[in-house]
């Protein structure tokens, strides 16, 4: 039996469940808020419980809050790496957005997902999936998670530490504890 490896997409479905507030929704109405089929969330949830990141049983796809804030802060990293690119107009992501923008200004050419809907000239800093600049648009509070993620994931230390603060006030809030 082979060990199921997270993909990408696994991370986009993580942070969208703690941004329902740690209440699973049906998987029709996740895939309706991230634009995947309903065979994708399944396949996601799976391998989330087999990873432990959600809890099964009773309390089945809730997020748990130290898996998931470790796994975010220190393990997205090195799985799923940022890859920079050139010049592009996007969504801005990273210390560019929010919550780390209130705190980091900075001169260079910001960090942003390439998106046809985006307002911002920057560096392309591609998305954990592709889905992520749609379904960010749509949630604030995902856009907030995914970019903190971004910042774990390519932020110098200062942007790495600020990060997981802002990281671990989001989780407790909205997991509630």
């Amino acid at each position: 039996m082979s060990q199921p490896s997270l993909r990408a997409q696994d991370v986009l479905v993580l942070a969208k469940l703690v941004s329902y507030r740690g209440k699973r929704p049906p998987m029709a109405q996740i895939g309706a808020d991230l634009s995947l089929s309903s065979s994708q969330i399944h396949s996601s949830l799976k391998r989330l419980e087999k990873s432990r990141l959600i809890a099964a049983g009773a309390d089945r796809g809730r997020p748990l809050l130290g898996p998931v804030q470790e796994f975010l802060v220190h393990g997205v990293k090195y799985a799923f790496p940022a890859q920079r690119g050139e010049i592009t107009r996007g969504i801005p992501t990273a210390h560019a957005a929010p919550p780390l923008n209130e705190h980091i200004t900075d001169s260079e050419l910001p960090p942003v997902w390439p998106s046809p809907e985006g307002n911002v000239r920057g560096l392309t800093f591609e998305p954990l999936h592709k889905m992520v600049p749609g379904a960010a648009l749509k949630d604030p509070v995902l856009y907030e998670l995914l970019a903190l993620v971004d910042a774990f994931r390519d932020g110098r230390a200062r942007e790495r530490q600020l990060a997981e603060r802002e990281l671990a006030s989001r989780l407790r809030k909205l997991l509630h504890e």
